[in-house]
């Protein structure tokens, strides 16, 4: 690859990514652009920017991209109900596209040639930053430090940072106890002291949400309504995406929802395990799973499901901007047209139970399901006929089989 004459990097102010930053710089002697995105993380990111300034970057883009990330990419997902190995609510992998997508849209506007990330070559983010990074733009660099230069250990790192003169904070000169990756949906902690799976978690770890044994005494019951699919209201007052997903993380955390313990298989081989708090996820997903209960028709429903497993891999594989992830989008959102109404949920203990679901799009009929009398809605005596025809070939079998004597 040809030196770049310009880069933007995906910068979180950390010392991993101003490690980059100036290496970048000294070993392309490149021009440097700094994105720093605010997913929801829950850090004050103007301090990437004095950072970025005293490493000589004079183009620095941070950026408040919350609304974005849900409306966009979360809201999206979830109404696919979309879980990895059956678990994982993939708060991290859904996060990725979203920040390519801008580093692609900041190299155009400022003439860069090449775009950078501070993933490592072990990792699944890698993979998902750059088939992002191309799908949207075939003819970029990517540049991936820790797949191209020797700084391979937490000793060479802080002394090519104290050499060039970045600040480290006093905790970073030693190990870290374990990495988190967090944003709006979730957060994820994985290494050190959580690389032995047979050991539980620290508590230190979870940093969203109380033990759910120290979790409130008293049960809360809360609402959320939904349109085509999204939630867009909590205990009947209406909210931004990016709004109810916070208050849903207050709710969550308090009640000590979201806690995932998973060893999950990694796209690039290898198995890891990862600690994952997703409280107001965990809380949505039950609640949409409520409403479409009583919206959605049992084929759809199933096919739905059926669907599920695929898309969320996608996803988890860094294949947002594939066709076919919007293909499985567009039948997914079609499914959603009649998804409206309003869900009754109670959180207690670490549990978020849907206990009532209402709505005008419902498929519902008490009138069919009673067990009292049912004014001729439904007539019993059609079932025989229905069991016979599907008994037909069962009973053709078991001719065969007596007949054959096997």
């Amino acid at each position: 690859m040809t030196a770049p004459k310009k880069v933007v990097l995906a910068y979180s102010g950390g010392l991993d990514t101003s490690i980059i930053l100036k290496w970048l710089q000294t070993e392309y002697g490149c021009e440097v652009v700094t994105f720093t995105a605010d997913l929801g993380q829950g850090e004050e990111l103007e301090p990437a920017r004095a950072k970025a300034e005293l490493l000589g970057v004079s183009e620095i883009y941070i950026e408040d991209l919350r609304e974005e990330f849900v409306r966009d990419f979360v809201y999206p997902m979830f109404r696919a109900n979309a879980l990895y190995e059956g678990l994982y609510l993939l708060g991290t992998s859904i996060a990725r596209p979203l920040i390519s997508k801008r580093l692609i849209e900041i190299a155009a506007e400022t003439g860069a040639d090449a775009v950078s990330h501070g993933a490592t070559g072990k990792g699944n983010d890698q993979v998902r930053f750059e088939l992002s990074a191309y799908a949207l733009n075939p003819d970029i660099k990517v540049i991936a430090p820790w797949r191209l230069w020797d700084l391979t250990s937490r000793t060479k790192l802080i002394d090519f940072a104290e050499k060039n003169q970045i600040p480290i904070a006093k905790d970073k000169r030693g190990e870290a106890p374990f990495s988190v990756d967090a944003n709006l949906l979730h957060t994820s902690s994985e290494g050190k002291v959580l690389e032995d799976p047979s050991e539980e978690a620290p508590d230190y770890v979870y940093q969203r949400t109380v033990h759910p044994e120290e979790a409130p005494d008293t049960p809360e019951f809360i609402e959320i309504t939904f349109e085509k699919g999204d939630a867009v209201a909590i205990n009947g007052e209406a909210m931004s995406p990016a709004t109810v997903l916070t208050k849903l993380n207050e709710l969550g955390g308090k009640h000590g929802i979201g806690r995932l313990d998973l060893v999950e298989g990694r796209f690039v081989g290898m198995k890891s395990r990862g600690i994952y708090e997703t409280p107001g996820g965990t809380i949505l997903l039950e609640a949409h799973r409520g409403i479409e209960q009583i919206t959605l028709d049992r084929g759809e429903a199933h096919l739905k499901d059926e669907l599920m497993p695929r898309y969320a891999e996608l996803i988890y594989n860094g294949f947002w901007f594939s066709p076919e992830r919007e293909m499985l989008q567009a039948a997914i959102d079609r499914s959603q047209e009649h998804v409206t109404g309003t869900v009754r949920l109670k959180l207690y203990k670490g549990l978020a139970r849907t206990v009532g679901r209402w709505s005008d799009h419902s498929l519902y009929s008490e009138a069919h399901v009673t067990f009292e009398e049912d004014a001729g809605a439904y007539d019993q005596k059609d079932a025989q006929g229905f069991i016979q025809l599907n008994a037909l070939r069962l009973k053709l079998l078991a001719s065969r089989k007596r007949r054959l004597g096997g």
